[in-house]
């Protein structure tokens, strides 16, 4: 079978279940596992968004869809070389994978045309969908329900461990710095099972922009900051920009020096199957006496405040 995928959680997805063999192109984001990146790249970026700060990128990227309808360009010259069988993306976030009309303009000049699998969920239920679908579209059904069955029992071991009488801090998850944007989608649910309560949060829902004012009133007593789609060097250099906002050294985060900056493109918003590590990582920032971290030492980076 010959495999293209336009989105870095479903190449991820793939590799789990063996199919990396099978894939003949993938996007410019598909970082991991590191054979990933040597698969030929069919869909780029179609703006610069190199040395802009956060509130730049947030224009730039507003003003290219408002304008163009779409961030992404699609080479139709590698997608026809691919010969597609099954084209894996998503219709979630124009923002994160080519979605909608941008497929559909890829797929028109494909004789025959290849199935598409679309992959948008909202929790981490979806995710695990997403999983038990790849498996029944390529023949890999037994190994994604070990794969699934693997991850269930991840998350609910560490669920079942900080319900054991652990006090659950006050948390807020930044998933873009500037404007601040809460969390959204399933990275809640990672928050409530490592033993956190973000009351900021929009469960199964949108990530939104928020006044930081409010962040400020919820008073969190841990603080991570995960910009969507960002790695650990760049993360720490939006959590270092939050310094400079107004009341920041009222937050009892800060007062307690437990600002984090993660990995969020491998950890959290990226929805593939390390999120059940990321939601261990997550309870080891949240209760560090109680859950170690034992995966790479490039996860997280405490922020000096």
């Amino acid at each position: 079978m010959n495999i293209v995928s336009f989105l870095p959680a479903a190449t991820e997805m793939a590799y789990s279940l063996g199919l990396g063999p099978e894939l003949r192109a993938v996007s410019h984001e598909c970082d991991y596992p590191d054979d990933a990146k040597t698969k030929p790249v069919v869909v780029h970026l179609a703006v610069d968004l190199a040395g802009l700060s956060p509130r730049e990128i947030d224009l730039r990227v507003s003003r290219q869809i408002h304008e163009k309808g779409t961030l992404y360009e699609v080479d139709e010259e590698i997608l026809k070389a691919a010969r597609p069988d099954l084209l894996m993306t998503q219709n979630l976030c124009q923002v994160c994978a080519p979605s909608g009309t941008e497929v559909t303009r890829a797929l028109a000049g494909l004789r025959p045309p290849p199935e598409v699998l679309w992959m948008s969920p909202r929790s981490l239920e979806g995710i695990l969908e997403n999983i038990r679908d790849l498996g029944h579209h390529t023949g890999r059904a037994k190994e994604a329900t070990g794969l699934i069955e693997s991850l269930r029992a991840d998350l609910a071991s560490l669920r079942s461990q900080t319900a054991r009488g652990l006090s659950r801090p006050r948390v807020f998850c930044i998933e873009w710095a500037d404007p601040v944007f809460c969390a959204g989608h399933w990275v809640p649910e990672m928050v409530d099972i490592a033993g956190g309560v973000d009351g900021l949060a929009r469960r199964g829902e949108e990530s939104v922009r928020i006044p930081w004012e409010d962040v400020v009133r919820w008073a969190p007593e841990v603080l991570v900051v995960a910009p969507c789609g960002y790695h650990l060097t760049q993360a720490r250099d939006e959590a270092r920009r939050l310094r400079e906002l107004p009341g920041w050294s009222t937050i009892p985060a800060v007062q307690q020096g437990r600002v984090y900056a993660v990995d969020a493109d491998s950890y959290v918003s990226r929805p593939g199957p390390r999120v059940a590590q990321g939601a261990r990582l997550f309870a080891h920032l949240f209760h560090p006496d109680t859950f170690s971290w034992t995966g790479p030492a490039d996860a997280f980076d405490r922020i000096e405040t």
